[in-house]
């Protein structure tokens, strides 16, 4: 998704939700600790403090996102909650144990990760068009630099896809994907395409 005149983005997946373990976990909106959540928004602040960065936050809708948000608004940042930034929906999939998704499906969805959509929910593609549409929304604004609170899925598609994969049709099988950032990392981009600890 490389672009001219990109403003930074600073980007922390979220903490540990609560209850997902060994789930397929998407839109299912899980809560999370709050004491996790107060920690992150801990070292999104420390961040913002070191490197000059403005006020203001932007989260995806699901709780596990929402809830570091609030801890900011408490300590006077603008959080704002926009629904691009929602994880991948994976359809009938989502909030289902790994253990119960026909083995079948998930073969072919890692075939062809970027636009097979798993359990009929939203293709790798459709995610990243949305997540498009956010960074251009930024970059027209003249943000200088954008602080984010979201989730694996789309860290992983921001820092590694680029825009013209998706728009010439390429392909992309699961084993050329990327790891996602563990939770509660901070990710940045453009920059260095490793996860630093917030």
């Amino acid at each position: 998704m490389n672009g001219d005149q990109t403003p930074a983005f600073w980007c922390w997946r979220h903490p540990r939700a609560t209850g997902a373990a060994g789930r397929c976990i998407g839109r299912t909106d899980l809560p999370v600790d709050a004491r996790r959540a107060k920690r992150l928004a801990h070292r999104l602040r420390a961040t913002a403090r070191r490197e000059r960065l403005p006020r203001l936050v932007w989260v995806s809708p699901l709780q596990r996102c929402r809830a570091v948000g609030r801890w900011l608004a408490r300590w006077g940042y603008t959080c704002r909650v926009d629904a691009r930034l929602a994880e991948l929906d994976f359809g009938r999939w989502d909030g289902r144990p790994w253990s119960e998704v026909p083995w079948r499906e998930v073969q072919a969805w890692e075939a062809d990760l970027l636009h097979h959509a798993p359990g009929a929910g939203e293709s790798l593609a459709r995610l990243a068009a949305r997540l498009q549409s956010f960074v251009d929304e930024r970059r027209g604004a003249g943000d200088r630099a954008v602080l984010m609170v979201g989730h694996g899925g789309w860290i992983t598609a921001l820092a590694h896809l680029p825009r013209a994969a998706v728009a010439e049709g390429a392909t992309l099988s699961a084993a050329q994907w990327p790891a996602a950032p563990r939770l509660g990392a901070l990710v940045r981009w453009p920059a260095p395409d490793t996860a630093h600890p917030g």
